[in-house]
């Protein structure tokens, strides 16, 4: 990775939809970073409040800050814009409502530099609507460590690693080529086990100081217990992208890739509202008939815990039924 004499330049990307009420938050954070060579690129994906109004005032208080607007395309696509506009030799993502501690990309891309890496990651938090501090999803290392990416794939694919890009600071030669997937939810995972194969390794900061918003109504996150986010379709299949990739790729991770397979088809079976568990929902039929195809590797897996293995066996043969008693079951707890 050649450095050139100018400044290194990291360019933010801030997918902006409907979040008048915590860009100000966000976007501050950003403009308050230590390290002040960076330009902030707001996408404005057709947000129908206030907020494209908003990303334009904060422009004209700081020409560091860029304003993209258009048509709502969804967060990837307005990532995507954000991408070819950047002029930055790193790129960062921030999502509007979470917000980020000052230090963030100076010590992100301290670590880059010296240690000549393509990608850096930070840890995080989650903070919800309450302002109370919600148990970790990633759990940080105690100390600042190095993962080669056969390591860092092995902790994805055991729902261990993070895949978030907004924790990350990435060489803007990764993404020449390579653009988030438009129309699909988990999307970051889907990029990531796609540039992976490409770096040699990725630092991992044990600070946790990218803040996640956790706010009901989001893509991923909803009360309403009949309704089915697109989200558990698209994990499974990035299920099977990743294994295809870990079989070209990292050939000795595939029994951590076939019990990843299994742990996001059981995620789907149960979730998936039982009045779309039919015969006519192609896709729900590939997932069970996969089940039922899989069921040796389900009982040989050392990865898999026994509770997953009753739950997985049981819903490859009578799936309608085993969501009912898990329902019920559910419900007394």
């Amino acid at each position: 990775m050649e450095q050139s004499q100018r400044p290194t330049l990291i360019s933010v990307i801030v997918p902006v939809y409907n979040t008048y009420d915590l860009l100000s938050r966000c976007v501050n954070s950003i403009r308050r970073q230590t390290y002040r060579n960076l330009e902030i690129i707001l996408v404005d994906d057709g947000s129908t409040d206030n907020s494209g109004a908003l990303a334009e005032k904060m422009a004209m208080e700081d020409k560091r800050v860029r304003v993209f607007h258009k048509e709502n395309g969804g967060s990837s696509s307005a990532r995507n814009l954000g991408i070819e506009k950047a002029r930055g030799d790193f790129i960062g993502f921030v999502d509007s409502d979470d917000y980020i501690e000052p230090e963030m990309y100076e010590r992100l891309l301290a670590v880059a530099i010296e240690e000549n890496l393509l990608m850096v990651q930070i840890s995080r938090d989650e903070i919800d609507e309450q302002g109370n501090r919600m148990p970790d999803v990633c759990v940080p290392p105690e100390q600042p460590e190095l993962w080669e990416c056969e390591n860092f794939m092995r902790e994805l694919l055991l729902h261990r690693g993070d895949s978030s890009f907004c924790t990350k600071l990435l060489h803007a030669s990764l993404l020449k080529e390579e653009r988030f997937p438009e129309g699909e939810l988990n999307e970051d995972f889907y990029l990531l086990v796609r540039l992976l194969p490409k770096i040699p390794a990725v630092a991992i900061l044990p600070e946790q100081e990218y803040h996640v918003f956790y706010r009901y109504g989001s893509n991923t996150r909803t009360r309403n217990q009949d309704e089915f986010p697109q989200v558990f379709t698209d994990i499974v299949k990035n299920a099977d992208r990743v294994y295809e990739i870990v079989g070209r790729e990292y050939p000795a991770l595939l029994p951590e890739a076939m019990r990843f397979g299994l742990f996001q088809r059981l995620d789907y079976m149960l979730h998936i509202p039982i009045s779309l568990m039919n015969k006519e929902n192609e896709f729900y039929c590939q997932v069970k008939n996969y089940l039922k195809k899989h069921r040796k590797d389900v009982l040989h897996s050392e990865y898999l815990t026994r509770r997953n293995k009753v739950y997985l066996l049981l819903l490859g043969t009578a799936p309608r039924f085993v969501r009912r008693v898990h329902k019920i079951l559910k419900g007394k707890n």
